[in-house]
């Protein structure tokens, strides 16, 4: 284990003492579980954000399409041909 030093401010230290108290845990061990938990959670949408995105994505799906499906199928012959012959910059 590494040692480290941290500055906490006063209700963070008070927090961190109760919660290691009430769980009978050093207070080392308070931090690296609690710390865990923020690294598990942290790549994660809260709960506001999901719905937010849910509503986006709602919204979207019912706007009529702006392009006919003839176009659409033209702009991805055009892309997958451009993939095909070294991209769309190539001469």
């Amino acid at each position: 284990m590494v040692k480290m030093t941290f500055t906490l401010d006063d209700a963070t230290v008070d927090a961190l003492r109760t919660t290691a108290e009430r769980l009978a845990k050093p207070q080392s061990a308070v931090v690296r579980e609690a710390i865990r938990e923020y690294g598990a959670r942290a790549g994660r949408l809260t709960e506001d954000e999901r719905r937010r995105m849910l509503r986006t994505i709602d919204a979207v799906l019912v706007q009529p399409p702006s392009r006919t499906s003839a176009a659409v199928d033209r702009e991805l012959r055009g892309i997958r041909q451009a993939r095909r012959t070294g991209g769309r910059r190539s001469a």
